[in-house]
């Protein structure tokens, strides 16, 4: 009748609402995820490289949301936003040691090899310590992991993608845009 009106709350309400939030915050986190890379680098390029590892993680945790045929949720949300992190980090320890490496004079080719191998271990430790602390919540079916099992899947599949293909990734990334060459002092 006239004066009555229609509203959906409870469950459907409060996913619309975080749906709304994330919008605004899973793109204000990459730009300010971006701004730190860019204070951090000055570069646009550096940057950029490190982000790349990120779009692997993102398909990875997709991945693993559909084979495990989990809806998108709140808590996957979260899961996004923490493997970022740490993919992010281990970008920066890349491409920082391969400019330290490039600046110091070794030739691309081996700064971009020295530094992945260096690095491998420590990438390997982070990614491994996330998948196998978070496995058994993503195998979990018991009462109340339906509100844990999306984060521990994204967390799990973005991670044994994020450990593999950065690894590849950055380095031949870095190899075609290795930056400014080094600056060699000349002596009279």
């Amino acid at each position: 009748p006239e004066g009555y009106r229609t509203v959906w709350s409870g469950e459907f309400a409060q996913m619309q609402s975080a749906n709304g939030k994330l919008a605004i915050m899973v793109p204000l986190s990459i730009v300010l995820i971006m701004v730190v890379l860019y204070t951090m680098f000055s570069s646009l390029k550096d940057s950029l490289l490190v982000m790349a590892g990120v779009g692997t993680a993102l398909m990875g945790g997709i991945w693993a949301l559909l084979l495990t045929q989990t809806a998108f949720s709140i808590s996957a949300a979260v899961g996004f936003i923490s493997i970022f992190g740490v993919v992010v980090q281990n970008g920066v320890l890349l491409v920082n040691d391969f400019n330290e490496l490039y600046q110091h004079g070794a030739p691309v080719e081996e700064a971009v090899f020295r530094g992945s191998v260096s690095l491998l271990r420590a990438v390997l430790m982070i990614s491994l310590t996330a998948i196998l602390g978070l496995l058994p919540a993503s195998l979990a079916t018991s009462v109340g992991s339906q509100a844990q099992r999306p984060l521990a899947i994204v967390v799990v599949g973005g991670m044994a993608v994020a450990m593999i293909l950065p690894q590849f990734l950055i380095p031949v990334l870095y190899t075609y845009f290795p930056g400014k060459p080094p600056a060699h002092d000349i002596e009279l």
